[in-house]
């Protein structure tokens, strides 16, 4: 009997013993199964679409889980043109613990192109953001917010700090052997570090003695190299502060000038224009068109248009006629790409468009299948965007031909720089009258006249195949129905 009671008690624990170990098994294998569950629909399900859209790395919107902090998704700076590489974040549209809607604008970025909405990846809450508004030169899959499911959550991040590794980061150097190490290349000239309390014993040298050394740090010389300014002649104590990064720097009191610093988008623009000029071969072709047609039946369809809201410019029938002129002589509507010359089977044309930002291109896409009007109504807003920074990566990357007009400041002719890896520019100028010979009783009559220069890469367009567009150009422009018919 009591042989039996403990067989009975034996049995019951071993049995007690594998439940707890199956349940165990169960409840991990349950909670691998969610992470797994969290980390693929969240990069394999709706989500890898909209980060395809925002061209948000995949990894970048993990879903994390940490004994520390409650699970959580960390977003980091997205790629949102094909060249960007660093960003600056110009404002954040939520703040720390506001409710987010997946598509809400949750931050402007400008990248090198334009300044861009950045859309909230997914629903929740933002607990932190990492990266402050005004922060210049961000790199591409720097963590920048957190963002939670549950708003209960949102103060557990109040002291989260980014423990992520730098990007790019350096390899540190080999350690050194036990013994006493060999003493390196010497290094430049630095003043040993100072005692914890100035000593008022020791006095510094009077500033303005002119010839006497001055002893700064190397930063310290090679700024007072680049201002210009005699470290002798600056004050030991009760300097300003250093300018912040990417602020104007002030100038010296009295200096006849003041740096600006370079904006993303000013650095790109002047790497894209100096490759334009240094690996393209430019040549010009110049051309007049009267245009007393063209200005005819634009004040007679403006007329017509006018409660409907619509007004045409010039410049939208040169936008038709570059776009029928590229579909006459294809040859223009080329790009060199090394081994072999693409011909675009339709015209978008590029036009140029003047910001507080630098210059950018927003495209009038197939301009040869639009009419005249709604080639109008598309650069209006292209333009309102470009100006205000709204412009989305596809609406101004790419492009076959360009049109460059600074006809409105009354310059009368210039010469346009080739937007790569395109082939032709049509730099357009100001309208000039001009006394014609004519039939009537004076013999005589006033007419209006457009100059225009078109700019070709001599790789893919030779003279003679530049001189037939202009030519196709100016019959367009000079008879305007014919670009209909």
């Amino acid at each position: 009997m009591f042989r039996t009671i403990i067989l009975r008690s034996d049995v019951a624990k071993g049995l007690v013993r594998k439940a707890l170990r199956a349940k165990t098994f169960r409840a991990i294998t349950v909670e691998c199964a969610k992470r797994h569950y969290y980390r693929t629909s969240l990069l394999g399900g709706g989500s890898s679409k909209l980060a395809n859209k925002l061209g948000v790395p995949e990894q970048s919107l993990v879903r994390y889980y940490s004994s520390d902090y409650p699970q959580h998704t960390r977003v980091t700076l997205p790629a949102l043109s094909p060249t960007m590489e660093l960003g600056t974040i110009i404002t954040w549209e939520k703040k720390e613990g506001d409710k987010l809607n997946e598509g809400d604008l949750l931050a402007e970025i400008e990248t090198d192109k334009a300044t861009m909405g950045f859309e909230t990846p997914e629903e929740g809450y933002l607990a932190k953001i990492l990266i402050p508004a005004g922060t210049k030169d961000v790199p591409i899959g720097k963590l920048v917010c957190i963002i939670v499911e549950n708003e209960a959550d949102v103060a557990a991040f109040k002291d989260f700090k980014d423990d992520s590794p730098a990007a790019p980061a350096a390899k540190p150097a080999a350690a050194p052997a036990p013994s006493a190490p060999a003493p390196s290349a010497p290094a430049p000239a630095a003043p040993s570090p100072p005692p914890p309390t100035p000593q008022p014993a020791a006095p510094s040298p009077p500033p303005s003695t002119g010839g006497g050394r001055v002893y700064a740090s190397p930063m310290a010389k090679k700024l007072a190299e680049q201002r210009n300014i005699r470290l002798q002649d600056v004050p030991a104590a009760g300097a300003a502060p250093a300018p912040a990064a990417g602020a104007a720097a002030p100038a010296p009191s009295g200096s006849p000038y003041v740096d600006l610093p370079v904006s993303g988008i000013r650095g790109t623009i002047a790497k894209r224009l100096l490759q334009s000029k240094q690996t393209i071969p430019h040549y010009y072709l110049s051309i007049e068109a009267n245009v007393d047609k063209l200005l005819q039946i634009r004040a007679k369809y403006n007329k017509k248009l006018e409660k409907s809201g619509v007004r045409l410019s010039v410049n939208d029938f040169i936008i038709k006629a570059v776009a029928q002129a590229s579909v006459k002589i294809p040859e223009a509507n080329s790009a060199w790409m090394d081994s072999v010359i693409r011909q675009y089977n339709n015209v978008d044309v590029s036009v140029a468009v003047s910001t507080d930002r630098g210059l950018i291109t927003p495209i009038v896409f197939q301009a040869e299948r639009k009419g005249v009007v709604e080639i109008s109504k598309a650069v209006k807003v292209l333009a309102a965007k470009a100006r205000e920074g709204k412009l989305q990566p596809q609406e101004f990357q790419g492009g076959t031909i360009s049109v460059s007009n600074l006809g409105m400041f009354g310059v009368n002719n210039f010469c346009a720089i080739i937007n790569p890896p395109q082939s032709c520019i049509l730099a357009i100028g100001t309208t000039t009258k001009r006394l014609v010979a004519d039939d009537s009783d004076k013999g005589f009559r006033e007419a209006e006249f457009l100059t225009v220069t078109l700019s070709c890469d001599h790789r893919v367009v030779d003279g003679a195949v530049g001189a037939q567009w202009l030519k196709a150009f100016k019959d367009y422009m000079e008879d305007p129905v014919s670009m209909i018919i």
